[in-house]
């Protein structure tokens, strides 16, 4: 239990500190290393996507809480929303900043060379994100069905935000989102870590 609240708050305190990184630049409006980002570059092309990758997790998360009393999944989903609510408030405001449509015509991921990728169904956008068909089942179950379909739905959207976010740290070129970038990896793998364990607690394991 010990390594698992370690764990867990290893995540939001890691997610607050890139939050407080990217208010700051938020602010200055120019962190002096890089010009306003073009509208087809990694910068604008993660912040566009990840902000619906997060909205579909709020999303979730907000429907397990309202189908279960298990207190443990209902703080984690909770702090999964909040963080990740905060973070696509940021990503926004960075388009906002910058004068750039939050909208492209070009397919998701296209700034990771995925633009061609086939998508897992109807709803799944990007890497991990879950069909409208699996929100929906979500939604009609309760108690440990819901815990255990929920925790496996997240720790794949979880996987696919942090191939996403690596794809940033690793092309975006403005340094308070390669910064938030980063430390979604960290703060969603650790995450991870606490979700396979949740789940082994209810016999379960993550999706195959």
């Amino acid at each position: 239990m010990t390594s698992r609240r370690a764990r867990w708050i290893a995540g939001p305190a890691a997610a607050v500190l890139v939050a407080a990184g990217a208010i700051t630049y938020a602010v200055a409006g120019d962190d002096g290393e890089a010009g306003t980002p073009a509208a087809d570059s990694a910068d604008a092309g993660f912040a566009r996507d990840m902000a619906v990758h997060h909205q579909q997790a709020v999303e979730m998360s907000y429907i397990v809480r309202d189908r279960t009393d298990d207190e443990e999944v209902r703080r984690l989903a909770y702090d999964i929303a909040q963080t990740q609510a905060n973070q696509r408030g940021m990503l926004i405001g960075w388009l906002d900043l910058w004068a750039l449509p939050k909208v492209s015509s070009d397919p998701p991921m296209t700034w990771m060379g995925m633009g061609d990728m086939p998508s897992a169904g109807e709803g799944s956008l990007m890497p991990g994100m879950a069909t409208d068909a699996e929100m929906k089942k979500l939604a009609g179950l309760n108690g440990r069905e819901a815990e255990v379909y929920y925790l496996q739905l997240m720790t794949e959207h979880h996987k696919g935000g942090v191939h996403m976010a690596e794809g940033c740290a690793e092309r975006c070129t403005v340094t308070a989102e390669k910064r938030l970038a980063q430390g979604m990896v960290e703060s969603q793998e650790s995450e991870i870590r606490l979700m396979a364990d949740l789940l082994a607690e209810r016999g379960a394991k993550p999706k195959a």
